[in-house]
């Protein structure tokens, strides 16, 4: 393996305390929340049982870290019930309706706004 992974490999878990992999290097039998999720199952309250970790200029500490989960200790997602879809529904209507004007829109309402963009530009015009 070359050098440039050597940070990024640790299979014992001797340096992070769990194994590290470099990005897309992991063994099978592993995967993240999205591949699980993909896959129709989540980690069902399993502790992390690997890392994959590249180097990033992006981030602050210099690396990019995705934690792992065993896929053979995986559990099926549960499935959505009738109230949870009614909470999901209302939450989006929420997301979806100016607090000031109360106009219901097809689009989520901006959140650095806090209302829709009418009542925003309107705000800014009537303001010193």
């Amino acid at each position: 393996m070359p050098t440039a992974y050597a940070r990024c490999y640790d299979p014992a878990g001797a340096r992070y305390g769990i194994p590290t992999f470099p990005w897309e290097f992991a063994p099978d039998g592993y995967a993240t929340r999205r591949q699980l999720r993909a896959r129709g199952l989540r980690p069902g309250g399993q502790e992390v049982a690997a890392q994959v970790m590249r180097t990033s200029a992006r981030r602050k500490a210099g690396v990019s870290v995705a934690f792992l989960y065993r896929v053979d200790r995986a559990l099926p997602v549960r499935p959505m019930t009738s109230r949870k879809w009614g909470a999901l529904a209302l939450a989006m209507l929420a997301r979806r309706t100016c607090r000031e004007c109360g106009v219901v829109y097809s689009y989520c309402i901006p959140v650095s706004l806090g209302m829709c963009v009418l009542c925003a530009d309107a705000e800014a015009q009537h303001a010193p």
